[in-house]
């Protein structure tokens, strides 16, 4: 039966909302937004033909709360529902509900999420199709002495895993048993905080595999397609940062293997609308399932980019009860696409995630660039939801094409105010491994994410940032003038003493003094002159600089008294300093602060408690993370600062220890 859809509800938010209504725009659909408290400014709300405002912050209050959705489906006239991914997308009451208030949901059958929700449960089924699994062992309501007896005969390492949910979270490696207990509690945690569901199963780990999955449609009529293969090797805490199409480490009859496994478990199913089946591929070419996502990944657009097809658009036609069309079910590969995932993060500390101001996210105009993203270019960063700040895709006729347009794009991306992981992205696309195609899911654990994450610019390229940012600066004073405003900046028409500016700089002070004469540009960079040097053009947010027989354009974004600048040799944050320091007030003795925002998940200590080094005090969300906050020294906690369920900000003090 075709079910028109007039006007679709988006419970989502971010990226994959504007995503979402993107397609919707262009069949003729309305579309309505919902948010929550944080989000009243995001771009996606205003967006949205209209937007109900559900209220709260964090998820729960906001996003999870099927009741608010459906009465704001309710209040609109909304015919459907996209649950996009995250939050309710896998969610099988929710998917219930909607049926039963007469609500297209675009995804599968309550009973369908339901049963592939259970990841156990999953494994069965597909067992049951013949498609290979590994095995599993279901911890759900027994004590830790029971799991262990039914892991005395297992080799180690184990992966504990959430059943509901993915995205890495709920997710540990555990190593030995000593780990086991801790890794449980800690993933039980962050699978509830994410989605409300702790049910936890433990399952082999395999060293060296690969991260492969078939994008599979099914419709009403009974056809099951597969849109063939992507690879997401490449991830931090089990979540992918790098993905594409096709996989460089799949032929075409492992390709048939792989894609016949996976249109195998749909039938199982009976599986109808978009749907992802994920596969761990050995060393060996032989490959496991792992689960099926009932929803629309993050990582659809390679799989749109090489087919050609707009896969939002096909979940919305089988929601109406249209068969899938021709094009989808022959469809074809053509040349390569690769995506990357920008996130607000530190990835040189165990990828902490930022929240906060983001002064500017400003990406190349490159037409062989897609870029999706959630953000404007200036915006706050919620410490509440996920930190991606952007998906990058570049299409191409060859992946190597592919990859070195896309390390490019985001090379020359001007991103200020948040610390990223713009720079490990970049190097891993340009890193020999991932050129000749040898990645596997350790890629970041073999290589110094330190150095991966390092700034692209060396101290060298530090220097030249500085005196760019030196004379922007002058420029700026220069075009505030109120006189004489047509001459150029720093000029003096007799011999003067050098203009002088300090910066501290990632790699530490710099010292630039300049002077602009008849003459030109005299130049010192930590009192060493500069011979060949001259200022071809210069305002306060562009200077081309001619240095060593080399010219190159340098922009300058200036934030208060910090400078990003940008060249093709990469960016650098400068904060000039004052000529008069200010002398700040010491920080209490043994204070234990929030390195970053979020909200006090628990607190596990008292104030008069002896602690020693290593003792969790207190557990912060942020980010849908959990962040344990640990004690440095043995000693007494003389002050709690903090109560479950506040809310803090990055720098606030948490609980002050006497070191004993």
């Amino acid at each position: 039966m075709d079910r028109r859809i007039s006007k679709l509800l988006i419970a989502n938010r971010g990226e994959i909302a504007r995503r979402v209504m993107r397609t919707c725009s262009e069949m003729g659909i309305a579309t309505v937004a919902v948010c929550s408290d944080p989000d009243r400014d995001e771009p996606f709300v205003r967006e949205a033909d209209e937007v109900v405002l559900l209220g709260g912050a964090r998820p729960a209050e906001s996003y999870l709360r099927m009741d608010a959705i459906l009465d704001a489906a309710r209040k609109t006239g909304s015919d459907a529902v996209h649950p996009g991914y995250g939050f309710l997308a896998e969610n099988a009451e929710f998917a219930r509900q909607c049926a039963d208030a007469e609500i297209t949901f675009i995804g599968p059958s309550a009973d369908v999420i339901a049963a592939m929700g259970s990841k156990i449960e999953a494994k069965l089924l597909m067992q049951q199709a013949g498609v290979p699994v590994l095995s599993t062992i279901d911890v759900s309501d027994q004590s830790i002495d029971a799991i262990k007896k039914q892991l005395v005969n297992v080799k180690w390492p184990l992966l504990v895993k959430a059943s509901a949910g993915g995205g890495g979270r709920g997710m540990r490696i555990v190593r030995d048993d000593s780990e086991l207990e801790q890794a449980l509690d800690t993933a039980r945690q962050e699978a509830e905080s994410a989605f409300g569901d702790g049910t936890l199963f433990i399952e082999p780990y395999i060293e060296s595999s690969r991260h492969i999955e078939v994008q599979i449609f099914g419709d009403t009529h009974g056809n099951v397609i597969h849109l063939f293969e992507r690879e997401c090797s490449i991830q931090r805490r089990h979540q992918k940062i790098i993905e594409e199409s096709p996989s460089p480490a799949v032929d075409e009859e492992l390709r048939q293997r792989l894609c016949d496994a996976a249109i195998k478990a749909g039938e199982q199913i009976c599986y109808v609308n978009a749907g992802t089946v994920e596969f761990l591929l050995t060393e060996s070419g032989q490959f496991y399932f792992l689960e099926v996502n009932t929803r629309l990944q993050v990582e659809h657009p390679v799989t749109e980019c090489v087919t050609g097809l707009d896969l939002v658009r096909l979940q919305i036609l089988i929601a109406q009860g249209q068969p899938l069309p021709d094009e989808a079910r022959h469809a074809s590969l053509t040349g390569h696409a690769i995506e990357a995932r920008l996130y607000a993060e530190d990835p040189a500390n165990d990828y902490l995630p930022a929240a906060g101001r983001l002064h500017r996210c400003r990406f190349p105009v490159d037409r062989s660039l897609r870029v999706d993203t959630g953000v404007d270019e200036a915006c706050d960063v919620s410490p509440f939801y996920d930190p991606m700040l952007a998906k990058v895709i570049v299409h191409a006729p060859t992946r190597s094409e592919a990859a070195a347009r896309l390390a490019g794009g985001l090379a020359t991306t001007q991103i200020h105010g948040l610390q990223t992981n713009r720079e490990l992205l970049v190097r891993a696309l340009r890193h020999p491994e991932f050129i000749a195609g040898e990645t596997d899911t350790h890629f970041l654990e073999r290589h110094d994410v330190t150095e991966l994450a390092a700034p692209m610019g060396d101290a060298s390229v530090e220097k030249l940032h500085a005196v760019a940012a030196a004379l922007a600066s002058q420029a700026e004073r220069r075009a505030k003038a109120d006189s004489l405003a047509s001459i150029p900046t720093g000029w003096r028409n007799n011999p003067s003493q050098f203009q002088q500016v300090q910066f501290t700089s990632p790699s530490g002070e710099i010292d630039v003094q300049y002077r602009l004469a008849r003459s030109g540009l005299s130049l010192l960079i930590d009192g060493v002159e500069q011979a060949d040097s001259q200022l071809i053009d210069g305002t306060a947010n562009e200077v081309s600089l001619l240095l060593d027989g080399v010219q190159r354009t340098y922009l300058v974004h200036r934030v208060g008294q910090t400078f990003y600048v940008d060249s093709s040799r990469g960016c650098t944050a400068l904060k000039e300093q004052p000529r008069f320091p200010e002398i700040d007030a010491d920080a209490v003795a043994g204070s234990l602060t929030a390195p970053l925002p979020g909200v006090v998940s628990e607190v596990l200590a008292s104030e008069g408690d002896s602690v020693k080094a290593g003792d969790v005090l207190v557990v912060i969300e942020s980010m849908k993370v959990l962040h344990q906050i640990t004690a440095p020294t043995p000693g007494r906690v003389s002050q709690l600062a903090v109560q479950p369920g506040e809310t803090i900000a990055a720098g606030e003090v948490l609980a002050v220890i006497d070191e004993e």
